[in-house]
């Protein structure tokens, strides 16, 4: 995921919160909220995954 993606998608996410927030809906909420956490693991992964690729072709070992 580059990093255009992950802010677009994080903004998107913060926008649903506050959306939310203004139209007194929680479960809209927590639906961002949570949205977000999930694009933030993601992005972790996927960090994680390119690193290990990265060592792997390197031939050396975590």
């Amino acid at each position: 995921m580059n990093l255009i993606a992950y802010w677009t998608l994080l903004a998107l996410c913060v926008g649903v919160e506050i959306w939310g927030q203004v139209i007194g809906v929680q479960d809209l909420t927590f639906t961002g909220f949570f949205a977000g956490l999930g694009v933030v693991a993601v992005h972790r992964l996927l960090l994680r995954a390119d690193r290990y690729q990265e060592f792997a072709e390197a031939g050396e070992e975590l």
